[in-house]
């Protein structure tokens, strides 16, 4: 791609993706209800099937070809008609899961121009995206080059550790030969995520022999082994480049103020855009755990059972660079000027990490409008500039997959 601003605005006045482009304005309300229908179905954490059973009906119902629910979970469907079937795909992602809870209420609630609702912008604004941009194409008879896959993924947040996205991009998958990797998740027009913040979550659990506070004083205490390897931990040098951090997430332990815990336990978020600051922070964090727990079993009464650790990895994202040359960013950077916006290249962690970290081309950015209060019970969106993300996602999709 020579010049990624000529090749956008030459595909932006080809006929049929001038049609895609005016419906997108025009249907604009279908979008928004796909929306607010989406985000009124539960998809917590590991339950995101009734979610995904709409997205496959709403693929089928627009046109799509092949649509169907993967092993585990993920929903895919195919454009059809591409000029180059055995050409490598381009992929088109949202996610389908939320932070929320099973039984949180989601009533959406409309305030003047803002539409409440857990979840309405992350990433109910990303799926009602994807299925905006297949149903244009699919009505302006657009016939792409190369292949274009559509995918609402499940497990992008928290827990769910990229679940999907990893299924998706496992060993030996077809998908592993992608020309590209777009993830629409959450809201805005500027910013463009090719660099995949990498995360490495540990659940740390402290054990000992518990007992009376006063008959069995001298026995080795969890909660001692939790509050100095907390203290440990937060004396850790974090980087600021490249951009690390460091988080002790949540704590527990005890069931009285009169017991010696026998457990106790913490999570641990360590972070960082470079893969062997990843690596040096985790191994800094297991030094100051394994340290503490000596410490405390080093002034245990004599004859008494000492501590054991116990480290789990909860949690593992890699990192990875787009680099901002690749077609896939000058593509993206160009549609966002094209709309009318200023691009931002920025970090962040999304599904886009795995396929990046594979060395895919991938990215992830918003799929317009404006939002608030993600992750709460008072999330909004808002629908300024909801059409041009729409319309930034589709131009960049077609100049990397190209117009047949």
């Amino acid at each position: 791609m020579a010049d990624p601003t000529a090749e956008i605005e030459r595909i932006a006045k080809l006929p049929e993706i001038a049609r895609a482009r005016q419906l997108l304005r025009q249907t604009d309300d279908e979008t928004l209800a796909d929306q607010a229908e989406l985000a009124a179905i539960p998809a917590p954490p590991f339950g995101e099937t009734p979610r995904a059973q709409r997205v496959l009906e709403r693929f089928r119902e627009i046109g799509l070809e092949d649509a169907a629910i993967d092993d585990v979970g993920n929903v895919l469907a195919r454009l059809p008609g591409s000029a180059r079937g055995d050409a490598a795909p381009v992929i088109l992602s949202a996610h389908l899961d939320t932070v929320f809870p099973e039984g949180t209420d989601l009533t959406v609630r409309r305030n003047g121009q803002k539409i409440h609702a857990p979840g309405i912008a992350d990433d109910a604004r990303g799926l009602a995206a994807i299925l905006a941009i297949a149903r244009v194409l699919v009505q302006a008879g657009v016939r792409t080059g190369a292949p274009v896959v559509f995918v609402a993924t499940v497990g992008e947040e928290g827990a769910g550790d990229l679940r999907g996205v990893k299924h998706l991009f496992r060993q030996g998958s077809p998908w592993r030969s992608a020309a590209g990797f777009v993830s629409l998740d959450g809201t805005g027009c500027r910013r463009i995520v090719h660099r995949a913040v990498g995360s490495r979550r540990l659940r740390v659990t402290f054990t000992g022999p518990g007992g009376h506070s006063w008959a069995d004083w001298g026995c080795a205490n969890p909660v001692h082994a939790l509050g100095l390897a907390i203290a440990r931990l937060a004396r850790i040098e974090i980087p600021s480049q490249p951009r690390s951090a460091l988080t002790v997430a949540r704590v527990g332990g005890g069931t009285g103020v009169n017991v010696i815990p026998d457990r106790a336990w913490c999570e641990l978020d360590i972070r960082s855009e470079d893969g062997a600051a990843l690596r040096r922070l985790g191994a800094e964090a297991e030094e100051a755990l394994r340290a503490a727990v000596a410490e405390v079993n080093g002034q245990r009464r004599r004859g008494t059972r000492a501590l054991a650790l116990d480290i789990e990895v909860i949690g593992d994202r890699p990192t990875g660079v787009t680099p901002p040359g690749s077609p896939l960013v000058r593509a993206a950077r160009a549609a966002t000027r094209f709309v009318g916006y200023a691009p931002e290249l920025v970090a962040s962690s999304t599904d886009a990490n795995v396929p990046i970290a594979l060395g895919i081309p991938a990215i992830a950015m918003g799929a317009g409008g404006e939002s608030g209060g993600t992750h709460t019970l008072d999330e909004w969106y808002a629908n300024d500039g909801g059409v041009e993300g729409l319309e930034r996602a589709l131009l960049t999709v077609l100049a990397v997959a190209g117009v047949a």
